[in-house]
């Protein structure tokens, strides 16, 4: 496995921390070359190139992949991860609100994967990989604006793939259920009740506990490898069984 992205340059965004530090990681164990953008580097390892980039700005991140491009002279595999959260209905965020985080979350995945795409289409193996998220196909309460923005980003995975297929570049994505992130780790700690929180996201997955980011790094790294050469246009689910799966009640 060690030999299986060697000689290939690949980009993480937000990769400074949870699922992207984690996607970095397994990206490199596997010989990849690692780049990660992200608005804070100050934890991203030395064997990895860090780079500051904001995916809400062009400039910044046309800036960061020439960096890439400078200091690799390739790109060949693109993990669209930055992104953020929202909580509320869809009556309890503004429009402010709404613009940014799809400016994050949409248009972030947009801008860097433009200025991406001259540098893919040169590569031998290009791969994107789009962190998407559950949200985008199941109904939870008190996801509206997140589960919005994940939508759209299910249905331009599947654009993409279809837009870029005949330049030698496959478009997936990744669907986690609730994982254990910082991001996660946040919305507990603002809960009346952590621990409890806790269980009810943790019972609400089938297998009855949060996802790993390394679980969703390894289905990542499925989809970026250039062993699924097959595989473009798909939404791979690591959720413990939350989309497909319906037990019945668990017998004392």
């Amino acid at each position: 496995m060690a030999a299986e992205f060697e000689g290939l340059v690949a980009v993480v965004t937000g990769g400074g921390s949870g699922i992207g530090a984690a996607i970095a990681a397994v990206l490199a164990e596997r010989g990849a070359t690692v780049a990660v953008f992200d608005r804070d580097i100050s934890n991203v390892p030395a064997e990895h190139l860090g780079v500051v980039a904001d995916v809400t700005d062009d400039a910044s991140v046309r800036a960061a992949v020439n960096a890439v491009l400078l200091e690799h002279g390739r790109l060949d595999i693109l993990i669209n991860n930055a992104g953020i959260g929202a909580a509320g209905t869809v009556a309890d965020n503004s429009d402010d609100e709404w613009h940014r985080v799809y400016d994050v979350n949409v248009l972030g995945l947009v801008r860097v994967t433009r200025a991406a795409l001259p540098a893919l289409r040169e590569s031998p193996a290009a791969a994107i990989v789009n962190t998407c998220s559950v949200a985008a196909n199941v109904g939870l309460p008190q996801r509206a604006l997140y589960s919005a923005t994940k939508g759209a980003v299910l249905a331009l995975t599947r654009a993409m793939a279809a837009d870029h297929l005949r330049e030698g570049i496959r478009v997936n994505c990744v669907n986690p259920g609730t994982a254990d992130t910082p991001w996660v780790g946040r919305l507990l700690s603002a809960a009346a009740d952590p621990a409890a929180e806790r269980a009810a996201l943790e019972a609400r997955q089938p297998h009855g506990r949060l996802v790993s980011a390394d679980e969703v790094a390894d289905a990542v790294a499925y989809l970026a490898s250039p062993r699924s050469r097959s595989t473009t246009g798909q939404s791979v689910t690591v959720d413990g069984g939350l989309e497909s799966l319906r037990l019945r009640p668990a017998e004392d």
